[in-house]
């Protein structure tokens, strides 16, 4: 067509011939709707979607989305395609409740899904009366004849066909399950972090493309559920092991409906974003076929409240899996350089052992600590510093640095020439310049190694100094476990050799979340 015009009445002309099939199921559910009938079936709405996707598409061809005259009646193509789409999803859902083996949660999923289906609906028959008002107004004909009762009616069996397909062996499922509820875990965990609690005013989280929930955020989400779902099918689906392990068949229903959730969350993003939020696209004489405060009700309340719900109630299914298919091995790893096992690394062992679940050890001089608990880890610390200690004794008579009857008025020059000497060698960390030693109490019956032992006892405990050690630490647990905390240990469990904080890689970001 190139650039040329083209005339109202050849473009009506076609758009007529074109629209007769999404004009007459407008017509139907308008009939519908005024008679108080069961309107919403998957036959209708897959219609809607089907002709107002071929119809939208025929519209933007020629232009139609920047033409005064047209561009209403193809924003409401638009939404009868975006609310065609979202309604099909959430009858599916309400079909798919059995199946999926929902755990239960704390609101009636099936009751409020129902009421979103109505509100979806409502929305429909305002966009199906408006397709016929702009249709008339652009002199669109078309016929409503054939609209009996039953040309969408939606037939369901109750039951299903037996289930007596061979089941499939395969070697490497127990691994691929322990890859699938660590995945399950970490979308769980980034979810958590990036969308909004179920209970938010929706003011609070307008739509918008920087937003907590914007369109593109949940694509993004989506698409990772919709990828953990293809794992399943493809390496768990009909095997031996998913007809022995019956929580296989309920991770797979969280999974599915956390991903139909988040479809039906990105359309309501979507509609929000570009057709009725403050940036959204505008068209004259247009009004809301729904106020947007009412949509991102739903979409918080609704779509954005049971993924959380069902991302919370199946995250112990994961973890007792991977209890199941754990292979438990054991990784020695350097203690954290940074003052041992204080408040930032044993925390961030503790939230790793914890995101995963199962039962990790922390092995040190025989001694074992619970790694769950980040108050077990600073318990390590004791023995840490007492090596430290030791060892720096060692260092300091391997070097000659202690006179053996120094003069008591040079004691504490000497110590701090000890101690600077021992910073040039790299054996302590100085974070306090310049050091001071003016609480130092000298100890006539001392020798001169046990003074220095107690100043640096003392100096440790304030934080001016540090001790360098190549000490080691053994952990025993889980293999997928222990592989994050290998991980942890190889970037300094997240803080420089002076204690601040540091990027941690892509597989650990759950850790800041």
């Amino acid at each position: 067509m190139g650039s040329s015009s083209i005339s109202y009445e050849d473009f009506a002309r076609l758009v007529s011939q074109r629209a007769q099939v999404l004009l007459r199921a407008a017509g139907f559910l308008i009939h519908q709707h005024q008679n108080n009938c069961k309107r919403l079936t998957r036959p209708l709405l897959g219609e809607f979607l089907a002709q107002a996707t071929q119809i939208e598409e025929l519209l933007d061809s020629h232009g139609a989305r920047n033409n005064n005259q047209w561009a209403g009646f193809r924003s409401t193509i638009a939404a009868i395609k975006l609310f065609s789409n979202v309604g099909y999803e959430l009858l599916h859902i309400q079909l798919s409740i059995p199946v999926y083996r929902l755990l239960p949660v704390g609101q009636d999923f099936a009751l409020s899904t129902q009421q979103t289906i109505d509100f979806v609906e409502e929305i429909l028959f305002h966009a199906a009366e408006r397709l016929s008002q702009e249709a008339a107004g652009l002199q669109l004909s078309f016929s409503c004849s054939h609209l009996t009762v039953d040309i969408y009616t939606e037939s369901v069996l109750s039951g299903r066909l037996p289930h007596d397909l061979a089941t499939r062996k395969m070697e490497t499922v127990s691994s691929t399950i322990t890859l699938l509820a660590t995945a399950f875990l970490n979308l769980a965990a980034e979810c958590r972090q990036a969308l909004p609690k179920g209970q938010t005013l929706p003011q609070e989280y307008l739509c918008e493309i920087t937003g907590p929930i914007s369109e593109e955020q949940l694509r993004s989400l989506e698409l990772r559920f919709h990828n953990l779902q293809s794992l399943y099918d493809t390496y768990v689906s009909t095997t031996e092991t998913e007809v022995l392990d019956k929580d296989l068949i309920v991770l797979r229903g969280h999974i599915t409906v956390v991903l139909h959730l988040l479809r039906t969350a990105r359309d309501f993003a979507h509609y929000y974003e570009r057709h009725i939020g403050p940036a959204s696209l505008y068209v004259p004489g247009f009004q809301h076929l729904v106020e947007p405060e009412k949509l991102l009700d739903v979409l918080i309340h609704y779509s954005i409240c049971f993924v959380g719900e069902y991302l919370t109630c199946a995250e112990l299914l994961c973890q007792n899996m991977l209890r199941r298919y754990t292979e438990n091995v054991r990784i020695e790893v350097r203690v954290p350089p940074y003052r041992g096992f204080h408040v930032r690394p044993s925390t961030l062992i503790s939230k790793l052992v914890l995101h995963y679940g199962g039962d990790v050890r922390m092995e040190l001089e025989g001694e074992s600590y619970d790694a769950h608990s980040p108050l077990e880890l600073f318990r390590a610390n004791e023995k840490i510093n007492a090596q430290k200690r030791r060892s720096l004794a060692t260092e300091v008579i391997r070097l000659n640095l202690a006179t053996p009857h120094p003069d008591n008025s040079d004691v504490k020059t000497l110590m701090r020439n000890i101690i600077m000497t021992l910073a040039e060698n790299g054996k302590v960390i100085i974070y306090e310049q310049p050091l001071k030693l003016d609480e130092l109490t000298l100890q006539s019956d001392a020798t001169l190694i046990e003074q220095l032992t107690d100043e640096i006892a003392k100096l440790l405990v304030m934080g001016k100094i540090d001790i360098t050690t190549e000490m080691k630490v053994t952990f025993f647990g889980d293999k997928r476990v222990l592989e994050d905390i290998r991980l942890l240990a190889e970037i300094g469990y997240g803080e420089d050799s002076f204690g601040n904080n540091i990027p941690l890689p892509e597989r650990l970001k759950y850790l800041r979340q």
